[in-house]
């Protein structure tokens, strides 16, 4: 939902930071495979104790994950680079889920709930944008819903920075994903009569 509406408020600093790694010669999946890093800076981070600059490189990597993809935009887009892109963000998440689990065994429940809401809404979501006729920006039907990258950053960052309610947090993220799935599911439905 942010990033379907919001987007607008960011998308200065987004196209002058893509524009300044274009002239430096980057290329849009050099970025893509920076954000991966960044983005796994994450859960080392948070294993190692430090979660506000957990936080800080998750954001970080979600930036540099749209400016990979204004990149590509601008320039030449890749079949390859949308692979690239799509399997980076989950390895991220995935990457978050276990740092969670290693630091919080307790609340394993609720990031396996977490996972598999993921799973099944992303799952929608590919599928979609494989069997659509309809383009968007990016290189795919993209499906917008309650919880897209952002919303997943922002409950993340909140299960990241708060422990007492990881638990809470956990079952809010899987509930809010978990409804992402029908949206899409039930948007499939509709355009793909």
């Amino acid at each position: 939902m942010l990033d379907t509406h919001a987007r607008k408020f960011v998308q200065p600093s987004i196209e002058r930071t893509a524009s300044y790694f274009l002239q430096k010669g980057r290329s849009a999946n050099e970025i893509t495979v920076l954000a991966l890093f960044v983005g796994l800076g994450t859960s080392v981070l948070y294993v190692l104790g430090f979660p506000i600059l957990a936080v800080v490189f998750l954001w970080l990597s979600g930036f540099l994950d749209a400016v990979d993809g204004t990149m590509a935009r601008n320039t030449k887009t890749s079949p390859f680079g949308t692979v690239m892109d799509i399997t980076f963000d989950r390895i991220v998440e995935i990457g978050m889920i276990l740092a969670i689990a290693y630091i919080h065994p307790e609340v394993l429940w609720p990031l396996l709930l977490l996972s598999v809401s993921i799973i099944v809404s992303m799952t929608i979501f590919l599928v979609v944008g494989a069997v659509s006729e309809k383009a968007g920006i990016k290189s795919f039907y993209y499906q917008a819903g309650l919880a897209e990258r952002t919303e997943g950053f922002v409950l993340f960052s909140v299960m990241l920075l708060f422990p007492p309610f990881l638990f809470w947090s956990t079952l809010l993220f899987f509930t809010v994903e978990l409804f992402t799935g029908i949206q899409r599911f039930m948007e499939a439905k509709r355009i793909l009569k």
